[in-house]
């Protein structure tokens, strides 16, 4: 009894102490432009179709719809969570509710990883645009100045407000978005308007390559949930952040879909070779003699993968926030600022982070571009286990509360059925001609998630030995912060609703 009153004690100062975050202070269209950052739609037509076109073909575009129909299915197990509580913590407190504390916590810090080395990889991309941006005039930026200048802007903005990191994301992505489509538009008015029957038969694909395009296609959706960690900052959370979860997959699949139609198409006849296109958009810019739109282009990229940087920065500091409110990582990283209204401590550790691992892989002798794929590949895996573990906790935690549906159950088995193919994408399986084990240095990647697990696992194990009844109140501390959102005066509902 005494050891329960004292993990009680302890959860409610600290969930309540240290300051609070800007309450109700984000529109709607602020708390999707968080979620569609991190997805960073432009970059995809940009950057990443070629790759999913070297295996998937005139099926790209079908690739692309079926991973957008896949994270439907895992942002609808989200959204059983997100209309029935809101927190900072994001999946993590929902993994809690649904499979208890060890694996909640294990989850959360799985999604810390994906968010960081998202934030990384999109960095590196920074960098790199930097100078494609400055090429042109015959200058060069040095990359560790770039990586600097990224991460303290990043960080500034953080820190500063909430509402200016949602605007700045919402100004950025929306026009870079509105441009690239307009430009798809030009390079379809561009080809007559163009039925291309060849990829609406799917004509030469395969279905081993269109599913081989589908993993790829779910890593361009990673981090789609990124506004869950916006809990205790939006307007009405319990209905802005669901929509905004479920909105920016298809929007951004919308997005995908159309682009890569186009950008297959155009590439037809110019003589250039898409699946080894690193940056198809401006090559066919480019190849049509458009230098200023390539121009354009080009620095909308850099502004997008900024602003996913920044989107990154705000979702890493808010989980670690909320761990530290419950008690899990050092208090220091549960402050507050006390007129900003924004997680100052946890904003200056994971910008930080963001720009200290980059730093230190290019100073050891990867370019900056190695670095993009190293930190890309990386991240995949702590979004698929958390993706994993969302997908079983729903069922679970529906069940637990009375509220289990046939339908709840079908979807879950659904999106765990298809999550689990870019796992097995991801680690292989020995023998397998559809998921054959990754090559050097692939193969290293996988063991370097599994030691960072390791770590938490260990992490784990020193809370149980020497603070046990912090884990047992771990549901309590997460409610607990629930219900000082409740008397902040935030719509929280004290029972779930259908």
């Amino acid at each position: 009894m005494q050891a329960q009153a004292e993990g009680g004690k302890n959860s409610r100062e600290a969930s309540v102490g240290g300051g609070s975050l800007k309450r109700d202070s984000l529109t709607y269209t602020e708390v999707l432009a968080q979620s569609i950052s991190v997805i960073a739609p432009s970059t995809v037509p940009a950057a990443i179709v070629g790759l999913i076109f070297a295996v998937a073909g005139n099926g790209t575009w079908l690739s692309l719809a079926l991973g957008a129909v896949g994270m439907v299915l895992v942002s609808l197990n989200i959204n059983q969570f997100a209309r029935r509580s809101a927190s900072p913590a994001s999946l993590y407190s929902y993994i809690v509710k649904g499979l208890g504390p060890t694996s909640g916590v294990l989850g959360g810090w799985a999604l810390l990883f994906g968010y960081i080395m998202t934030g990384m990889s999109t960095l590196c991309g920074f960098a790199i645009f930097v100078n494609v941006i400055l090429g042109p005039f015959g200058l060069h930026a040095p990359i560790l100045l770039s990586f600097a200048v990224g991460a303290i802007a990043a960080a500034y903005v953080a820190y500063r407000d909430i509402q200016l990191s949602a605007r700045a994301m919402l100004y950025i992505e929306g026009t870079v978005l509105v441009a690239i489509l307009v430009l798809g538009v030009v390079i379809w008015w561009d080809k007559g308007f163009a039925i291309d029957t060849a990829q609406l038969t799917l004509e030469g694909a395969t279905p081993k390559g269109v599913l081989m395009g589908v993993l790829l296609a779910v890593f361009a959706f990673s981090g789609f949930e990124s506004s869950t960690s916006l809990g205790h900052e939006a307007k009405d959370p319990l209905r802005s952040i669901p929509r905004s979860v479920i909105q920016s997959v298809v929007l951004s699949g919308l997005v995908f879909i159309f682009m890569a139609y186009i950008v297959v198409l155009a590439f037809q006849g110019t003589g250039l070779d898409l699946a080894r296109a690193e940056a198809p958009l401006d090559e066919l810019a480019r190849a049509k003699g458009w230098g200023a739109v390539s121009m354009v282009v080009n620095f909308g990229i850099l502004l997008s993968f900024f602003a996913c940087t920044l989107a990154c920065v705000n979702s890493t500091a808010r989980i670690v926030f909320a761990m530290a409110r419950n008690g899990l990582v050092p208090e220091v990283f549960g402050e507050a600022h006390a007129s900003n209204k924004t997680p100052y401590t946890a904003v200056l550790f994971a910008a930080l982070v963001t720009f200290v691992l980059p730093a230190g892989l290019y100073l050891s002798g990867s370019s900056a571009f190695d670095g993009q794929g190293y930190f890309g590949t990386l991240c995949s895996f702590g979004f698929l286990v958390t993706y994993m573990l969302i997908s079983i906790a729903t069922p679970v935690y529906l069940r637990r509360i009375g509220e289990l549906t046939p339908k709840a159950l079908i979807i879950a088995a659904l999106s765990v059925g298809f999550v689990a193919l870019p796992v097995l994408s991801t680690i292989g399986v020995p023998g397998s001609d559809l998921f054959p084990p990754p090559d050097y240095p692939e193969n290293l990647m996988a063991l370097l998630f599994l030691g960072y697990m390791a770590v938490g696992l260990g992490w784990m194990a020193m809370h149980r030995v020497r603070r046990p009844q912090l884990l047992r109140n771990l549901n309590t501390a997460i409610d607990e912060m629930e219900l000082h959102l409740v008397k902040s005066g935030a719509p929280v509902p004290r029972q779930p609703q259908k």
